[in-house]
C-alpha cells in the first residue's frame, strides 16, 4: 500500500479512469517514488498537485472517416491528450496502431510529462494517435486517413500550443501527409508545429536515430558509473523499428555486439553480431518480416518463431518494442544469465514485476522516461532549428543529444543519492521529473 495521502489520490485516479490499466500502472509507479518526498514538500499536497497532475488539461477524441481504395468508407477514432503545459507547449508523438485507446494515450502522455521535464528543455507533455493500422495500406489510403485526421486535429495545434511528432506507425511518410494537410488548412508554413519532418522541409538530422541512440548512451552511462562498458559484450535488443535499429547501431559504435532483433512473429539471433545494413534493408526499405533476416543472412543466424527474445543470454538488454513486453519471468531469466544493465528504449516495456526483479538484483535499470528521452529531446532541437530558420550538422546535433542524455543520467543518479537510494534510476527519474513540473504548477496558481 502507498501512504494514506498518495493512496487516497490513487484511489480517485482508479475511480475516475476505470478500465485503463496501463494508465494506472504508470501513475502508481510514479507515486511509489513520491513517497520519499511527501514529508519534504508539504506544499505539493497543499496545492493539490498530485490530483492536478493526474488529470489532463484537455482530452480530445474525434471521428476520422476516410475512403479506402475499394471506395468503402472506413471510420477510425482519433485521440489527443494535452496533458500538462507547465514547462512549455504540449509535446509528444502520435501512434497509429489497432491497440490505441484513451487509456494507452493517457499512459503515454503521463509518462511524457516527466520525460520532457528531464530533458531540461521547455516542453510540456502530451500524446495522441488513432486505432488506424497503416500496415498493409496503400500510400493513397494512408494519405487520405492522415488528411482526415489532421482536418480535425489542426485546430488544437500550434508551435506554441501543441507540437506532435511520430511514434509507432507514424514515420516520415505519415508526418509528410499530416504536415501537408496542416499547411493547406492554415495557409502557413509553420515548420515548428510537427517534428520528425523530412530533412528537405524542416526536419533535423539525428531525429530518426535519437531514441535508439539515447537508450544506448544512457546504458553506457549506467555502465560507466559502475566501472564497466559495452566493449565486447553481447547486447539483446527487442523490436526492429526505428528505436531498435538505431539502438543496435549505437551499441555497435560503443563496442557492443548486438545479437538479436524481433517483431510480432518472433526473433532472430545472430551470434556473429547483427548485420545492420541487411536488417535496415529488410525493415525500413522493404517493410519485410524479421524471419527474412535469418533467411538471407545465413552465417549461423537463426529465426525463433514466437518465444521470448529475453531467453538469449546477454550482458546488456535494450527493450525497444512496446509496453509490457518484458515480464517478471523474462527479467528472472536475464538476471540468471548475468545481465548487467537494462535500458528501456520503448515506453514502459518492462512490467512492474520485471522492474522489481531488476532493482532487487542490483541490475542497472534505466526507466523509459529517462532512457528513451533522446527522441523527444531531439524533437525539441528540431523546434529550435525551425524557430531560428537554421539547420545543424549531424555531428553538432548528436553532440547535443549526447550531452542531454548524460545530463539526464547525472540528474537521476544525483537525485537518487539525495534521497538515500543510490543507483536507483527509477526513483531518480520520477522525483527529478516531478519536482520541476510541480514547482512550475505552483508558480502559476490554481489553473
Amino acid at each position: 500500500m502507498l501512504d494514506s495521502t498518495l493512496q487516497g489520490t490513487f484511489d480517485q485516479v482508479l475511480r475516475r479512469n476505470a478500465g485503463e490499466p496501463e494508465f494506472h500502472q504508470a501513475v502508481r509507479e510514479v507515486f511509489e517514488s513520491l513517497e520519499l518526498i511527501q514529508d519534504r514538500h508539504p506544499e505539493y499536497q497543499e496545492h493539490g498537485i498530485l490530483m492536478r497532475m493526474c488529470e489532463p488539461e484537455r482530452q480530445i477524441i474525434f471521428r476520422v472517416p476516410w475512403v479506402d481504395d475499394q471506395g468503402v468508407t472506413q471510420v477510425n477514432r482519433g485521440f489527443r491528450v494535452e496533458y500538462n503545459s507547465a514547462l512549455g507547449p504540449y509535446k509528444g508523438g502520435l501512434r497509429f496502431h489497432p491497440s490505441v485507446n484513451l487509456g494507452i494515450v493517457k499512459f503515454l502522455g503521463f509518462e511524457q510529462i516527466f520525460k520532457n521535464s528531464l530533458t531540461g528543455l521547455p516542453i510540456g507533455g502530451g500524446k495522441g494517435g488513432s486505432d488506424f493500422d497503416p500496415h498493409g495500406r496503400s500510400d493513397g489510403e494512408v494519405m487520405r486517413f492522415c488528411q482526415s485526421f489532421m482536418t480535425e486535429l489542426h485546430r488544437h495545434m500550434g508551435e506554441y500550443t501543441d507540437v506532435p511528432a511520430g511514434d509507432i506507425g507514424v514515420g516520415a511518410r505519415e508526418i509528410g501527409y499530416l504536415f501537408g494537410q496542416y499547411k493547406r488548412l492554415t495557409n502557413r508554413y509553420e515548420a515548428g508545429v510537427l517534428t520528425g519532418k523530412g530533412l528537405d522541409w524542416g526536419g533535423s538530422l539525428v531525429r530518426k536515430e535519437a531514441t535508439g541512440y539515447g537508450a544506448a548512451i544512457f546504458a553506457d552511462e549506467m555502465l560507466k558509473a559502475r566501472g564497466s562498458s559495452f566493449e565486447g559484450k553481447r547486447v539483446a535488443v527487442s523490436g526492429s523499428g526505428n528505436v531498435a535499429l538505431y539502438a543496435i547501431e549505437k551499441a555497435q559504435q560503443l563496442g557492443g555486439v548486438p545479437i538479436t532483433a524481433s517483431d510480432s512473429s518472433g526473433y532472430v539471433v545472430d551470434e556473429n553480431g547483427i548485420d545492420l545494413q541487411l536488417l535496415q534493408q529488410i525493415k525500413e526499405v522493404e517493410r519485410g518480416r524479421i524471419h527474412e533476416y535469418a533467411d538471407r543472412r545465413g552465417n549461423g543466424a537463426r529465426f525463433v518463431k514466437g518465444g521470448s527474445v529475453w531467453d538469449v543470454p546477454a550482458a546488456i538488454a535494450l527493450p525497444s518494442a512496446t509496453q509490457n513486453e518484458l515480464s517478471e519471468a523474462d527479467a528472472q531469466t536475464l538476471v540468471k544469465n548475468g545481465v548487467e544493465a537494462v535500458s528501456e528504449g520503448a515506453n514502459m516495456p518492462c512490467t512492474p514485476e520485471a522492474v522489481t526483479v531488476f532493482r532487487e538484483a542490483g541490475t542497472a535499470f534505466g526507466p523509459g522516461k529517462a532512457a528513451n528521452a533522446g527522441g523527444v529531446a531531439t524533437s525539441a532541437l528540431e523546434m529550435q532549428q525551425n524557430a531560428s530558420r537554421d539547420a545543424w550538422s549531424f555531428e553538432h546535433t548528436e553532440r547535443r543529444l549526447t550531452e542531454i542524455m548524460k545530463n539526464i543520467h547525472s540528474t537521476c543518479l544525483e537525485t537518487a543519492e539525495e534521497l538515500g537510494r543510490p543507483g536507483d534510476y527509477v526513483v531518480g527519474a520520477n522525483v527529478a521529473g516531478f519536482r520541476k513540473v510541480a514547482d512550475a504548477m505552483i508558480a502559476f496558481g490554481v489553473i
